[in-house]
């Protein structure tokens, strides 16, 4: 296992502190590889957080371009990019956030067709597209690679989070077995969405992640965990 060197130890102090992670767990975020599929709403907190947090390899699937729409939730773009593929941008501003972590780009959108390819070469995957289609092809593939599968979803002023394929535990056919017929939607379809919710349910996203590779806490695997931020209530369902 690679060791930190004495820049990396100031930078992760806090970390090392924490008994729960200290310097075998930061050194196990070292060599991680986590893979996060969409850099959107979602895919920035987890991006900024995974960076920051020392996650040696992050691979980033996105084929979007920054639109002025995004910049609502999406925070990790700022005006100055719209236009610009959302990959490159994300590259070049958490490469200066942690010049201790190495990314690896996929401008494409995940598919049936590459999928394999690209999850395999990853400890775990971080679930954050904008479509339901792409989220059964990471379930899937996620399960016959045996990978654990980082889920988070939020529309309007719900979350939803779970960790799927943990240990043989559930996955995310076992809540939805059935794939929507089409993930084509336009911008009158889509609901609307409160621009702090991707914040939150993305860095919780990030904190199992976190755990998953150090061995830190409880996983949330076998259970459901809603948020309702308009009222303030949450609920934990377990799946059977």
């Amino acid at each position: 296992m690679d060791e930190l060197t004495k820049d990396e130890q100031k930078r992760y102090h806090r970390h090392l502190i924490l008994p729960e992670i200290g310097e075998k767990g930061q050194k196990k975020l070292k060599c991680a590889k986590v893979l996060v599929v969409g850099a959107g709403g979602l895919g920035s907190p987890v991006l900024l957080y995974l960076t920051a947090a020392g996650v040696g390899t992050i691979g980033i699937v996105d084929f979007d371009i920054v639109d002025e729409s995004n910049l609502q939730r999406q925070v990790l773009y700022t005006t100055e990019d719209i236009g610009k593929t959302k990959t490159s941008i994300a590259e070049e501003k958490l490469s200066k956030l942690n010049p201790h972590v190495s990314f690896n780009l996929y401008k494409t959108r995940l598919d049936q067709a590459n999928a394999e390819d690209i999850i395999k070469e990853y400890d775990l995957v971080i679930d954050c597209p904008d479509n339901f289609a792409t989220r059964y092809i990471v379930s899937d593939i996620c399960k016959k690679l045996n990978k654990p599968h980082v889920f988070g979803s939020v529309s309007e002023f719900e979350g939803q989070l779970s960790v799927f394929n943990y240990k043989n535990g559930p996955v995310y056919r076992d809540i939805f077995p059935e794939s929507y017929s089409s993930d084509e939607t336009t911008e009158n379809s889509q609901p609307g969405i409160i621009g702090v919710l991707p914040g939150i349910v993305g860095c919780m996203q990030a904190n199992e992640a976190i755990k998953i590779i150090t061995g830190a806490g409880e996983v949330l695997s076998g259970k459901l965990f809603i948020i309702d931020i308009l009222n303030n209530n949450f609920n934990i369902l377990n799946i059977s």
